[in-house]
This record gives C-alpha cells, sequence and structure tokens, in this order.
C-alpha cells in the first residue's frame, strides 16, 4: 500500500511539475490525425507531424490544432513564499549545559566507538585458505 501511495504521490509532482502532462494529450493527437486521414487518405503520418509541428498554419481546424500535445507550453508549478512586513528575526544566546554521558553496555566490542575505531584501520586476523 506505501509503495502504491508513494507511486501515485510521485506521479502527481512530476506531471504536475514538468511537461510530462502534455503525453496525455496523445489520444487526441491520434484522433486529430485520423480526422485529416478521413479528408486525404494519402497522408502519412510524418506529413501530418510536418505540417503541426514544423510549420504550423492557421487554418479552419486551428482550435483542435492548439488542444496537440507539445503545441501550447504553459508553466509548470511553481511555489511562491512571501514574507510580511512585520516579520521579524530575532537570534537569542541560549546557555547550554553539558550533557552527562553514559556508557552503553555492548555485548561487542565492534559495536562500541573505541573498539570500532581501534579494529577499523587493523589488518584482518583471519586468513581464509
Amino acid at each position: 500500500m506505501k509503495k502504491l501511495i508513494s507511486i501515485l504521490l510521485l506521479s502527481l509532482y512530476v506531471i504536475s511539475t514538468t511537461e510530462v502532462y502534455q503525453l496525455l494529450k496523445i489520444p487526441t493527437l491520434i484522433e486529430h490525425y485520423w480526422e485529416h486521414k478521413e479528408l486525404n487518405p494519402d497522408m502519412t503520418l510524418t506529413a501530418f507531424l510536418r505540417t503541426h509541428y514544423d510549420h504550423p498554419v492557421k487554418d479552419g481546424d486551428y482550435g483542435k490544432d492548439q488542444k496537440l500535445p507539445f503545441i501550447i507550453h504553459s508553466a509548470p508549478l511553481s511555489l511562491v513564499f512571501t514574507i510580511n512586513q512585520g516579520f521579524s528575526f530575532e537570534a537569542a544566546t541560549y546557555h547550554f549545559s553539558p550533557l552527562l554521558l553514559h556508557k552503553i553496555p555492548s555485548k561487542d566490542e565492534d559495536l562500541c566507538y573505541k573498539g570500532f575505531l581501534n579494529s577499523v584501520w587493523e589488518p584482518p586476523r583471519f586468513s581464509f585458505s
């Protein structure tokens, strides 16, 4: 369940902050291509893409052309935080009392900080043969 929620939230974030949402318009591209294909059966996909993306022309279906993916670009989601004019920041000095250190019992010497530092740079004690 956590994985599904993570994927959902990541997808929503990526769609709202990048141009990935344009891929959701691909069915509109396919429908518009079939409309042009019915009007001109000889039109290939590359000719259709050249007509609409390379040199776009304002023709009778200009409104539909503007709904195609990557024709109109919008600004991605941007968050702006402003600070009120009455905002003031004061730095206070605090005097902290030293913490009392307590020894932590450990059964394994490598888990202790001191034992760990001493054993890190030592060569292996056992040889595998």
